[in-house]
Parts: structure tokens; sequence; C-alpha cells
């Protein structure tokens, strides 16, 4: 677009040499729009990969899919990333160690479940030992459901958050997705993480838990047990008086 500058009564001598430099073009935006532009098409990842699903996550990476085109690149470090793709099913064991690792993430940033097992336990959600869906321990802003579901509906599944992240950025509200095919699921006791009904104190036990893991055996898979909302305090000392007695 062109620009009179003919009533301007000012002189800015670097505007002008550059827009006498042949072949130079001068493109006009501001902050928010570059910010936009780099926050959308520089999504680092985390994989968070524990099942089936992280083969099909491996495969949207390579040459078929390649999310790469998008800017999203996979680090293995949590302190570089600003997405964390949980891809498998999580146990009550591993659940402070994930949250522990979602707190090392900078701000801002994502979370994907990707996968049935990831979503709500699927198979294994009535088992003791897993978690009923990773929302009931980190806030999740975009399900990608399949069991498992292919790479290209990874890459659109990131394409959704893209579009999250660029309507955050103009202001929008923002909400995250609900869980898919919610009508016909039993939702978990837990309460998922930002949900008005939830409890506020199985939060902080869940950050403690994370902030607290240590080495040890029965003594700690009933600490974090309770701590995910599995187990009661009453059956947490019980196991701990059973690992004294050995």
């Amino acid at each position: 677009m062109a620009v009179d500058e003919g009533p301007r009564n000012y002189e800015h001598p670097m505007y002008d040499y550059m827009e006498r430099m042949p072949g130079l073009s001068l493109a006009m935006t501001t902050v928010d729009k570059v910010l936009e532009w780099s926050a959308t098409n520089s999504l680092w990842i985390f994989p968070m990969a524990t099942s089936c699903c992280a083969i099909e996550f491996m495969t949207a990476a390579a040459s078929r899919v390649d999310i790469d085109q998008i800017g999203s690149v996979i680090r293995p470090t949590p302190r570089h990333c600003d997405v964390m793709v949980v891809a498998g099913t999580i146990t009550v064991k591993m659940a402070p160690r994930v949250k522990k690792l979602w707190e090392q993430m900078p701000e801002p940033k994502w979370c994907i479940a990707m996968g049935s097992c990831a979503i709500s336990g699927d198979f294994y959600r009535d088992i003791y030992s897993v978690v009923p869906g990773i929302d009931t321990v980190v806030p999740v802003d975009v399900y990608i459901a399949g069991c498992p579901p292919n790479p290209d509906q990874v890459m659109v599944g990131l394409m959704r958050l893209q579009d999250m992240i660029r309507a955050q950025r103009d202001g929008e509200n923002v909400t995250p997705e609900t869980r898919p095919e919610t009508a016909k699921m039993i939702l978990p006791a837990v309460g998922r993480v930002g949900d008005p009904d939830r409890d506020p104190d199985l939060s902080r036990q869940q950050h403690d838990a994370s902030r607290n893991l240590g080495v040890g055996a029965n003594s700690d898979r009933a600490r974090d047990a309770r701590a995910i909302g599995d187990i009661t305090q009453d059956e947490a000392a019980h196991v701990r008086g059973k690992v004294e007695e050995e």
C-alpha cells in the first residue's frame, strides 16, 4: 500500500535510507502481530509418550506428515518447550512425575491429550493403578481422540491449538476443549483441573507430591496414590505399616 509522505514535517534518516535502497521492501506491522505469528508457528513439543500412541506421534514427526512444517519441533527437556503432548496411559505412580515436568515448562504453555488412554484411561480406567484422564492432573487444552489417533489427526490437533493461541492473542475469551464423547463416558470422581467443582485441596496435594519426589518403594507409591485421590489417608497408612513390618 502506497503512503503519501508529502505532508510529513519531520525527518527519519534511517527510514528514508531504507526506502531508497534498491530491491528492499518495507513491511509495517505491530508487535502484537509479530508475537502472534511467532507463538503460533514455533510450538516446541515436550513428548510425554508412554504407550502405543507414542508410535503414531513419532510418525507425525516423520516425512509424510512432518509437523516441523508448521514450526513444531520435539525437544527432550521441558524447560525449552511450550506444549506437552501426553500420548499414552498415565499411572498413579507416573502422575506426580508428569506434574513435575509440567511445572518446569515456562509460561505460556499448553497441553494436548492424545489418544483414549490419555483422555480417560480407556480400557484401564477402572484399574486402581491408572489415572482416569490426564486432565485430572494437568489442564488440557486440546483432545485428540482415537485408539490410537493417526498422524494426520496429530497435525489437525496442533492446528486447532494454533487457532486457540491466535484467538487468545487477539483478545478473545478462549476456553479449553471438552472431553470428546463426554455424554457416553463415566466421568471420574476426581475433578478435571480447572473445573469449579474440583476440590482445591486435591490440587495442593498433587503439587506437593510432584515437589517431594524421592527414592522409595511402596511407601512412595502410597503417597502418590493418595495425592491423586485414588486411596484414602487410612489406606495409605495401612500400606506404610505393611512396609515397616517387612
